[in-house]
């Protein structure tokens, strides 16, 4: 919102305030300023001129030697180029060593051998956007008034030494999207009471339902609506001051009775639409829903395709409008208009917004309809428009507006206590102090002891509630006076807690693994939420989703993991390695009745080459065991290595069912670990991917804590293999778990290295060769021990899984 603070000077006494201080005293009040510019700055020595002699450049076919005055004892000779310029019009002229837009000087010269002192300007070289210049100066220079005197600076005659306040308005404050909302405000906060000058409406004695009738098909969606018709206008561009004002605000003048509805529009906030009368095609309006497929054609030229969620102005046949949005080209006032139907409008801000989004419109009449609008003033803001147009425009209003829905806004009553905005604000007002910020504010109230009962009037339907009441004491007070005050008490030094180290310690080894961290959604696909669970549950469901993509609360991590993935190598990131702390929702009981429980997992997933090829390495793509020996250093880092176990399953369906293990402490299931099944990569598009997840509360939970270190044995270690034949079906924990059963207090190390499946064994066999490390740290052991320990261990292996020692 542009606001002009000659005209709001004009509303409000601010003589002794400059624009600068004004912007800071509202930015601390509430309304965010932007910033203040003023038009002229940076512009220097532009004076009016008066074209008393034009004639054509005798070298050119365009340009044109003109005799200006401009003020001095002298004409000035000055080449212009522009198609417009002629005798007898003033215009802007930038004299020898002036400053037009970006800086540029201008100087004497000549133009084709005619000497030019200076240059006659247009309002684009003044810095003015093309998009707010009239469209009869958009390819010219432009005329000044009349009455410019000559030599006199051009920047009063433009209003371009006013200074422009750019106000950021949100949502809740729509009530300052116009110059009297911003006239309120500004007197709150100067104690002042705006002054406005309305033109008065005189209207002729033939009423105006004569010439047209009008109706509403939904008066929910339309709650006011109705229309006065003026005759006998003469279309013509309006005064400067009133372009002036447009401009400032960012808005092409037009014709007299466009820019009139431009102009309450920032006055009031109230959009208007005029409608050419005899373009209308009847004496009917009717305001209703579009039929599908119906069309109409815009302002823009644009056709549209309209659907019945869009509200449009009728002619009792077809749409000449798009309601609160644009006009229809149909029905557009003309240079040869003559009758105008003026509209005033109270439309249901979703059908408005809805509409504005769908044809991609979004205009100063559709944001307010929107935000909403003082319901108390759409009939005056439409009278005063027709006095102006009436006045402007020389027409004659028929007597009424002919009117189809009406709203009767009535005062919102919010009581409070003093005691209460005290305690909110930590403040010590008194009645007096807090009743002079209601008088400020313009709202009434009655005081009962000390509670106050206040009445707040339809131009600021923000408020309803004791919280907003208090905000506004707060805001005219300034926040800058509340009190501050420190807290009191002992502090204590902040720790981590163990879980919070041993996490964060966790985070340590997977990244010096070279896995990076990703955060995935916690809200998914129903699919994806029952994907690499880890215990059954029903989904916890969102009433209200946004999409139907996250309308479900995770049960896993991994599903989010592996959309990562996909995402980065779309874009030919093809070797990636992530890793995710989260939590992810089980529900135990009724959904609609209790909360979901939530767990701490921590999830990997690793894709494409771990080592790369070069020009001495062939390319190595990830695996099994690579991810396997993450988990391993995890879990020594943790010192739960030797009772971890990996168990062989396939119950996991979205996993490969020969390459899945679970993964147990001691008896206790605390995640898994597999390939993604073929059939799951493929569905999100994905090359083989190695995945596992953990819960990590039971991790930290089982988690020893510390690491127990000892030194180097003084004493050598022994080694002795041991080559065997099992069944293919038996797992190398099984065996591992055989040689350690009985192997002795010795055994340090069991390490498979080798496995063997072919011909020339027998078929449903498979041989495994481990190596043996042996160590006894107070003395050297003899070969009678070792010899021992693997007779025990050759034994075992027969007995318990039918092994055939090699």
């Amino acid at each position: 919102m542009f606001v002009s603070y000659k005209w709001l000077n004009e509303l409000v006494d601010l003589g002794s305030v400059t624009p600068n201080e004004l912007a800071d005293k509202m930015s601390v009040t509430g309304i965010e300023v932007e910033g203040v510019t003023v038009p002229e700055a940076g512009l220097k020595n532009l004076v009016v001129g008066n074209v008393v002699e034009c004639i054509d450049h005798p070298d050119s076919d365009h340009l044109h030697v003109c005799q200006v005055d401009v003020g001095g004892e002298e004409l000035s000779q000055i080449v212009c180029g522009a198609p417009n310029i002629k005798a007898g019009v003033k215009v802007i002229v930038a004299l020898p060593g002036a400053r037009i837009k970006d800086n540029v000087k201008i100087k004497k010269g000549k133009m084709r051998g005619q000497v030019s002192n200076g240059m006659i300007c247009s309002l684009q070289e003044l810095g003015i956007s093309d998009s707010v210049v009239p469209k009869e100066y958009s390819e010219g220079i432009y005329y000044l008034p009349a009455d410019a005197t000559p030599g006199e600076s051009v920047f009063p005659y433009l209003e371009m030494d006013d200074s422009i306040i750019e106000l950021s308005i949100t949502p809740n404050r729509a009530d300052a999207l116009s110059m009297r909302g911003v006239a309120y405000e500004v007197g709150a906060i100067y104690n002042q009471t705006p002054k406005f000058s309305d033109e008065v409406l005189v209207e002729s004695d033939q009423p105006a339902s004569e010439k047209i009738a009008v109706r509403v098909t939904d008066e929910q969606l339309v709650p006011a609506y109705q229309v006065r018709i003026i005759e006998d206008v003469t279309i013509a561009p309006s005064p400067v001051w009133l372009q002036n004002r447009l401009m400032n605000a960012g808005i092409r003048p037009i014709n007299n009775v466009v820019d009139v509805t431009n102009y309450i529009l920032l006055l009031f906030g109230q959009p208007l639409h005029a409608f050419d009368y005899d373009r209308i095609g009847s004496k009917e309006i009717v305001v209703r829903q579009a039929t599908d497929k119906e069309e109409l054609v815009t302002l823009d030229g644009e056709t549209r395709v309209l659907s019945p969620e869009s509200l449009v102005i009728t002619n009792g046949e077809k749409p000449i409008a798009l309601a609160g949005v644009m006009g229809g080209l149909d029905s557009e006032i003309l240079p040869e208009t003559t009758t105008v139907a003026l509209e005033a409008a109270l439309f249901d801000p979703i059908s408005i917004r809805r509409s504005a989004k769908q044809f991609h419109l979004r205009s100063e009449s559709s944001a307010r309809f929107e935000k909403g609008i003082n319901q108390a003033t759409v009939a005056q803001a439409c009278d005063v428009a027709a006095a102006m147009i009436a006045k402007l425009a020389g027409g004659t209003v028929l007597k009424e507006a002919v009117v189809a829905s009406h709203v009767e806004p009535k005062d919102v009553t919010v009581s409070i206590k003093l005691d209460r905005i005290n305690r909110y604000l930590g403040t010590s007002l008194s009645l007096a102090g807090v009743g002079g910020i209601f008088d400020a504010l313009g709202f009434a109230y009655e005081l009962t002891g000390e509670e106050y009962t206040v009445s707040i009037p339809p131009r600021r339907w923000d408020i309803s509630i004791e919280a907003d009441i208090i905000e506004e004491v707060a805001r005219i007070y300034g926040y800058d006076r509340l009190p501050s005050t420190l807290p009191t008490g002992e502090t204590v030094a902040g720790a981590l807690t163990r879980s919070q180290r041993i996490t964060r310690a966790i985070r340590n080894v997977i990244e010096g693994a070279g896995f990076s961290e990703a955060i995935s959604y916690a809200l998914t696909t129903e699919k994806k939420s029952n994907q690499f669970t880890m215990q059954a549950s029903e989904p916890t469901r969102l009433d209200w989703p946004m999409t139907e993509d996250r309308a479900v609360l995770r049960m896993n991590l991994i599903s989010g993991l592996l959309d990562d993935l996909a995402y980065n190598i779309a874009r030919k990131n093809q070797s990636l390695a992530f890793y995710e702390v989260g939590r992810v929702f089980y529900q135990a009981g009724n959904p609609k009745k209790e909360l979901p429980k939530e767990e701490i997992h921590l999830a990997f997933a690793l894709t494409g080459e771990i080592k790369s090829k070069d020009w001495q390495t062939k390319p190595q793509a990830v695996d099994f065991y690579q991810l396997k020996g993450v988990l391993e250093t995890l879990f020594d880092s943790l010192s739960l290595t030797k009772a971890i176990r990996f168990v062989a399953t396939d119950a996991i369906a979205e996993l490969h069912p020969g390459r899945t293990a679970d993964i147990y402490y001691e008896d206790h299931r605390i995640g898994f670990i597999g390939q993604v099944h073929p059939a799951t990569a493929k569905e999100y598009d994905i090359a083989e991917t190695y995945v596992a997840e953990l819960n990590l509360e039971a991790v930290i939970a089982l988690s020893v804590g510390e690491v127990r270190y000892q030194s180097v044995s003084k004493y050598p270690s022994v080694s002795r293999d041991i080559a065997m034949l099992v069944k293919d079906d038996v797992a190398n924990q099984d065996v591992v778990d055989a040689i350690q059963a009985v192997a002795g207090k010795y055994l340090t190390q069991v390490k498979i290295f080798d496995v063997y499946q072919g011909s020339s064994i027998e078929k449903g066999m498979k041989s495994l060769a481990y190596s043996l490390t042996f160590s006894n740290p107070e003395t050297t052991l003899t070969d009678e021990e070792i010899q021992k320990a693997m007779q025990k261990v050759e034994k075992n292996l027969q007995e318990s899984l039918k092994a055939v020692i090699r």
